[in-house]
């Protein structure tokens, strides 16, 4: 009897395209007929104008330096979502290989590794036109589990005790259940694929903004990887509207989701539900509840947006660098009038080494000692000794400089 419930299992798990009709997703957009679709594209409208107005209001040095930053926030979010805590702090020391002694602490400083190496080769737009298409979805999850310690590509299937490694970039060979959902058997799961890229690949503008929503549930959906299917998602969303809105990379929506991470489950969840009545769309899944996770979504994205602004509210954000600036003065970390230099970086995003002199009405190895005090603060950095010197946003200075970014430490 044991053993006929096992050999059971085993078929499940190794089960193959058991020919499901690729409509079971159906509807992957919001038609126009929907009564929640003048909200969600009002809701489009709004974060397309915040986004572009953010990004404008920054010098391009200061851009930079708040993406970096972002990357580290991002991380740190989409992997605590995946009940991984991973402290930006330690992310940062990993970016200098600089790893724990603890085995599972170093291990998941290498995931945080791998998420910023992926994002940051998304956010240099190696992306762009890809996001939503299958041979794109699949070199972000090959590209992240490649980076990964082999500790981490293993899952482990409770019903037999089986251990199946992931390989990067690879379909799923087994079933798969999430909650109550049955994704699609594994032999489908390319067809299903071609489909989602074919239904997102040629939308408006509009319709591109919310696929960053509707169709990070249809991927949850097919759920076509054995693991990292939630961290490419958020990853793909990323892509989405840094390409389409020209973020800049300087929000996160990864952060408004770990923040409400409930109703972010919850809603992924209810999309699963088919379509409760004649007034829900016209295909097998609830359009309505799709309707919703993308309002809920979007909302988020433009709250991570007003976040942002307000944190990086000039004068705000030059009280604070400057306060910093003067207690490392008075602590004899920092040589005189060393915040002056970050706050012309403040307004003009990049400053030449030989304009330091002067602009501290120093000599010019008192300047030098300067610019080397605030890059060994990592409050500045430089592409070499003689390139122009640009803000840093470290994430050792974060909750003095931007509070409320992630949990202090």
């Amino acid at each position: 009897m044991a053993k006929d419930r096992t050999d059971k299992e085993a078929a499940m798990l190794a089960a193959p395209d058991r020919g499901e009709d690729i409509g079971l997703m159906e509807p992957l957009v919001i038609s126009e007929g929907s009564r929640h679709r003048s909200g969600l594209t009002d809701l489009a409208l709004e974060l397309a104008q915040r986004a572009a107005g953010f990004r404008k209001s920054m010098p391009d040095g200061v851009v930079t330096a708040l993406a970096e930053l972002v990357r580290a926030m991002n991380c740190y979010y989409s992997n605590l979502i995946e009940g991984h805590d991973t402290h930006p702090i330690e992310i940062e020391r990993a970016l200098k290989n600089d790893y724990s002694a603890d085995p599972e602490k170093r291990n998941l400083q290498l995931e945080a590794k791998a998420h910023i190496s992926v994002q940051r080769w998304i956010d240099e737009g190696s992306l762009d036109g890809r996001a939503l298409s299958s041979e794109g979805i699949r070199e972000v999850h090959r590209r992240f589990c490649a980076e990964l310690p082999d500790e981490l590509l293993w899952v482990e299937y409770p019903s037999t005790g089986e251990r199946v490694r992931v390989v990067p970039g690879k379909y799923r060979e087994r079933d798969v259940q999430v909650g109550r959902h049955i994704a699609v058997s594994p032999g489908a799961v390319p067809r299903f694929m071609q489909r989602f890229e074919q239904g997102y690949g040629r939308l408006g503008n509009v319709d591109t903004i919310l696929a960053a929503a509707t169709a990070h549930h249809r991927l949850a959906w097919i759920h076509p990887f054995l693991d990292g299917n939630g961290r490419v998602m958020r990853l793909m969303s990323h892509s989405i509207l840094r390409e389409r809105l020209d973020t800049g990379g300087v929000w996160s929506i990864a952060r408004g989701l770990a923040r409400n991470v409930d109703a972010y489950k919850g809603h992924l969840a209810a999309c699963d539900l088919p379509r409760r009545n004649d007034l829900d769309g016209r295909g097998n899944l609830s359009e309505e509840t799709l309707a919703e996770f993308a309002s809920f979504f979007l909302t988020v994205c433009i709250d991570q947006v007003k976040f942002m602004e307000d944190l990086m509210q000039p004068d705000r954000l030059r009280s604070r660098i400057l306060l910093w600036a003067e207690e490392e003065i008075r602590l004899d970390h920092l040589p005189p009038k060393a915040g002056s230099v970050l706050e012309a970086l403040l307004y003009r995003g990049a400053l030449p080494r030989g304009d330091v002199a002067a602009l501290l009405d120093t000599s010019p190895r008192s300047a030098r000692r300067a610019i080397a005090a605030l890059i060994e603060k990592g409050a500045v950095v430089s592409e070499s000794s003689r390139a122009p010197l640009v803000l840093s946003f470290p994430a050792t200075l974060a909750s003095r400089w931007m509070p409320g970014l992630f949990p202090d430490k």
